[in-house]
C-alpha cells in the first residue's frame, strides 16, 4: 500500500510539473505573439512613415524641381539679358569705331592731305590760292566752318580774315576732297612789297597745323596796317582749279 501511495504521489508531482510547464509555455507563447504583432505593427508604422517619407520626398522633389525650373528660368533669363546687353554693347562699340554715338566724327589734321595751288584768273584784281583738303583717313568725316590761315612773310606772320560767308557743315567722304579759297591783293605798286615765304593751314576745329609752300604771287603790297588784306572763305568756297 505504501508503495502505491508513493507511486500516486510521484505521478501527482509529475502531472503538476507538466501542467506548470504547459502554463509557462502558454504564457511564453502569449508573450511572444504580442511581441510579433507589435513588431508587425511597428513595421506597418514604418511603412506608413516610409510612405509619408516618400510623399514628402515627392513634395521635396516637386519643390526641388520647381526651384530648379525657376533657377533655370532665371539663369536663362539672366543669360539672355547678358547676351542682349553684350550684343548691344558690341553694336555700340562697332558704331563708335567709325563714328561717335552713331554720328560721323570731325576730320582730324592727320587724316587730311592738304595742298595749295594758284587759282588766280587773268584779269581779276586780286590773286587767289585754292587749298585742297583730301580725306585720307579711311572713314567719312565732317568739316564745318573756316580753316585757320596764316601767311609767313618777311614782316612776320599775317593772319587771313574771314569773308563772312555762311559756313555749312559737310560730310567729306573717304578719298574725296573739298576746297576753300584765299584771296589777296596783287602788288602793283612797283615796290618790293612784303615777301611771302610760306602758308600755314589749320583745319576747322583743330589745333594742329600744316605748313605749305605758298603758290601765289611772291609779294603783297605794303599797307598802313589798318587790317588784314588777305581773306579766307569757308569750306567749299573754291572749286578745283579755282
Amino acid at each position: 500500500m505504501r508503495v502505491q501511495k508513493l507511486t500516486f504521489a510521484a505521478l501527482a508531482v509529475v502531472a503538476g510539473l507538466s501542467l506548470t510547464a504547459c502554463q509557462n509555455g502558454d504564457e511564453d507563447m502569449g508573450q511572444t505573439a504580442p511581441s510579433s504583432a507589435s513588431t508587425a505593427s511597428s513595421t506597418s508604422g514604418g511603412s506608413g512613415s516610409g510612405s509619408s517619407g516618400q510623399d514628402g520626398g515627392k513634395d521635396s522633389a516637386g519643390k526641388g524641381s520647381g526651384g530648379q525650373g525657376t533657377t533655370a528660368g532665371k539663369a536663362s533669363g539672366g543669360q539672355g539679358k547678358t547676351a542682349g546687353k553684350g550684343s548691344g554693347g558690341q553694336g555700340k562699340t562697332a558704331g563708335t569705331g567709325s563714328s561717335e554715338n552713331g554720328k560721323v566724327g570731325k576730320c582730324r589734321t592727320d587724316e587730311l592731305e592738304i595742298t595749295a595751288i594758284d587759282s588766280t584768273i587773268d584779269g581779276d584784281p586780286d590773286g587767289t590760292v585754292a587749298v585742297e583738303l583730301k580725306n585720307g583717313g579711311g572713314r567719312d568725316c565732317v568739316l564745318s566752318g573756316y580753316a585757320g590761315v596764316d601767311l609767313k612773310t618777311s614782316s612776320g606772320s599775317l593772319s587771313a580774315k574771314r569773308t563772312g560767308e555762311k559756313a555749312t557743315p559737310m560730310t567729306l567722304k573717304d578719298g574725296k576732297s573739298v576746297y576753300f579759297g584765299i584771296n589777296y591783293p596783287i602788288n602793283t605798286s612797283g615796290g618790293s612789297g612784303v615777301r611771302i615765304t610760306g602758308l600755314v593751314v589749320t583745319p576747322p576745329d583743330e589745333t594742329k597745323s600744316v605748313t605749305l609752300h605758298w603758290p601765289g604771287a611772291d609779294t603783297l603790297p605794303v599797307t598802313d596796317g589798318s587790317g588784314s588784306q588777305v581773306k579766307v572763305g569757308p569750306m567749299g568756297s573754291a572749286g578745283q582749279g579755282g
